[in-house]
C-alpha cells in the first residue's frame, strides 16, 4: 500500500486542524443546480438501483453521510426530500457550513453532529446507505473508520465509499515529497507560492496532466487539500479489496465500472484480452488499473459479508434478465453524426474521463435504445423490435445490447420484479 504521510498520535488532531483553516470542499452558498438536477426521477431511480438492483424503488430511506465535508450532507438532503438524513464530520468548520446550506434551503430531513467517523456508534442508529467519500483515506486508522461504518449499516445496506487511487496520483505524491523536503507549509504564504511553483513545472511532470484536466486544481483549498494534507494514502485495486475483506464488508460493484473492465474500449482490443478475460475478477480489475495507469480514485458500493443480498446483482446469464427494466444513466448522451462505419449512434457516458469507453450501436440496437422508459423490461422491448424486424433471435439480440450498455455505465437496472 503506498502510504505517503507517516502515522504519528497527533494524525487526526493535524487532520481536524488542517480542515478547520482550510475547508474542503470549498465552502458553497447556492445548490439550485444542484437541486435541477436531482429532480429527475430517472436519475433518482438509477442511482437507487445501482446500489439495490433488486430491491423495489424507495425514497424513504435512512442515510449517513460519514465525514460530509462542507455540503455533502445537504445535497443528499436535497436529492432525498424523503429520506432521514444524518451528516457526521469532526470538522466544526465543516458542519458550519452545512448548517447553513440546511437553513436557507430548509432542509427539515437533515440532522448534523460533529462527530468523527471512528465514533458514528455514537449516533445509536443504523443505516439503509452509508456515503463515505474522500474520507477513510486520510485518517489515521482507516480500518477502525471502515470497521464502526460497518456496524453502523444495516443487514441489507449499501455503502457508497471512495479512496485515493495510487498509480494517477503519481505526480501529486511527488509534489507532497518536494513540499517536505523544501519546507512548504499549509499557510497563506505556503500556498501562494506553491501555486507559483506549480506554474513553472517541467513539460512531462506527471503532475501537469491533473493540473490542466482537474479544473477544481485552481482553486487553493484543493491544491493544499492534494499536496499539503497531513495525513494522505491510497489503495491499489488488490489492496482495497484487502481492505473491504478486513473490516467485514463486500465488493457489490464500482460505481462507474467501465474503466475496470476487460470488455470495454481498448482494453477488450487487447493482444492479451482473451488472456485477461480468464483471470478472477479482482485480477481483472487489478490489470485495467495498471494498464490504463491514470485512475486517480476508486469508488465502489459495498455491503456487508453477512448480507443476505451480498451476491445479489446483474446477471445476464441467468434467466432472470428478460424481466429487468431498463433505466438510461443520465449523464449517457446519444451521438448520431460523425460516425464509426456501420453504426446508427454512438452513446457515451459523460462522466468517464476515459476516451475510448464509448459504445457504437447499429440500427436495432438504436431502436432498443430508444425504447427505454423506464418501465418497460428487456423482454417487452424485444418482442416490439421482432415484430419491426426481420432479424433472428431478438431475445440474444436484447441481451447483448443490454449487456453492453451495463457494462459501460450507460444503463442501470430495476431487477426487482
Amino acid at each position: 500500500m503506498i502510504q505517503t504521510k507517516e502515522q504519528t498520535p497527533h494524525a487526526a488532531e493535524a487532520v481536524r486542524e488542517f480542515y478547520e483553516r482550510l475547508p474542503y470542499p470549498r465552502p458553497i452558498d447556492s445548490l439550485e443546480k444542484y437541486q435541477r438536477l436531482w429532480r429527475d426521477e430517472g436519475r433518482r431511480r438509477a442511482d437507487f438501483h445501482l446500489h439495490w438492483p433488486t430491491a423495489p424503488f424507495r425514497e424513504d430511506r435512512s442515510i449517513l453521510v460519514a465525514g460530509c465535508g462542507t455540503s455533502q450532507a445537504a445535497k443528499h438532503a436535497m436529492r432525498w426530500p424523503e429520506a432521514k438524513v444524518t451528516g457526521i464530520d469532526f470538522s466544526a468548520t465543516s458542519v458550519r457550513c452545512t448548517e447553513a446550506l440546511k437553513l436557507k434551503y430548509k432542509l427539515n430531513n437533515l440532522e448534523l453532529r460533529e462527530l468523527p467517523v471512528e465514533r458514528a456508534g455514537e449516533l445509536g442508529s443504523s443505516f439503509d446507505q452509508i456515503v463515505c467519500t474522500g474520507v477513510l483515506h486520510h485518517l489515521a486508522n482507516p480500518d477502525a473508520g471502515l470497521a464502526a461504518l460497518r456496524d453502523v449499516l444495516k443487514a441489507d445496506g449499501a455503502m457508497h465509499l471512495m479512496v485515493y487511487a495510487p498509480y494517477g496520483r503519481t505526480g501529486i505524491y511527488m509534489l507532497q515529497e518536494f513540499c517536505r523536503r523544501v519546507g512548504i507549509r499549509a499557510t497563506d504564504d505556503g500556498i501562494r507560492d506553491l501555486v507559483t511553483a506549480l506554474g513553472t513545472l517541467p513539460r512531462g511532470h506527471p503532475l501537469q496532466i491533473l493540473l490542466r484536466e482537474a479544473p477544481d486544481f485552481r482553486h487553493e483549498a484543493a491544491l493544499a487539500d492534494a499536496l499539503l494534507h497531513p495525513q494522505d494514502r491510497a489503495y491499489s485495486v488488490p489492496e482495497l479489496f484487502d481492505f473491504m475483506d478486513a473490516n467485514g464488508m463486500a465488493f457489490g460493484r464500482w460505481v462507474r465500472q467501465a474503466p475496470y473492465s476487460v470488455q470495454c474500449g481498448v482494453m477488450a482490443r487487447l493482444p492479451q484480452a482473451s488472456r485477461m478475460a480468464e483471470l478472477p475478477l479482482v485480477e481483472q480489475y487489478a490489470a485495467a488499473e495498471l494498464f490504463r495507469g491514470t485512475m486517480v480514485r476508486h469508488s465502489v458500493i459495498a455491503c456487508r459479508k453477512d448480507s443476505p443480498g451480498a451476491r445479489r446483482t446483474i446477471d445476464f446469464g441467468g434467466d432472470a434478465w428478460p424481466g429487468y427494466v431498463p433505466i438510461r444513466m443520465s449523464d449517457t448522451i446519444c451521438i448520431e453524426e460523425r460516425l464509426p462505419a456501420g453504426a446508427a449512434a454512438v452513446l457515451i457516458n459523460q462522466t468517464h474521463t476515459d476516451k475510448d469507453l464509448f459504445n457504437a450501436i447499429d440500427a436495432t440496437e438504436k431502436r432498443m435504445f430508444d425504447a427505454i422508459d423506464g418501465k418497460t423490461s428487456i423482454g417487452e422491448i424485444a418482442k416490439r423490435i421482432a415484430a419491426s424486424s426481420r432479424k433472428e433471435s431478438p431475445l440474444d439480440l436484447a441481451r447483448a445490447f443490454f449487456e453492453r450498455m451495463w457494462s459501460y455505465d450507460q444503463a442501470a437496472f430495476d431487477a426487482s420484479r
